[in-house]
């Protein structure tokens, strides 16, 4: 699971930079008016990243306090 976890970590960065990239490109050569509306989509991929990264942490969190509820309870 974790190896999953990072794996979509990096594709969300990768998407949002990809995607932001495409995106100030044709808003120069084609216009800000036609595709401005499209810089919605890296805002969202770069969202899902700070999202994963934060779930990966609370993840990481609550399987330490389980881990050391088990060992108590021993």
């Amino acid at each position: 699971m974790k190896l999953y976890n990072r794996i979509m970590l990096y594709f969300w960065l990768i998407t949002g930079v990809i995607s932001l990239i495409i995106v100030i490109i044709n808003c120069i050569l084609v216009g800000f008016d036609k595709w401005g509306v499209y810089l919605s989509m890296p805002l969202i991929a770069f969202l899902m990243f700070f999202f994963k990264k934060w779930m990966i942490k609370r993840m990481d969190n609550h399987m330490k306090f389980l881990e050391s509820q088990q060992t108590q309870k021993d």
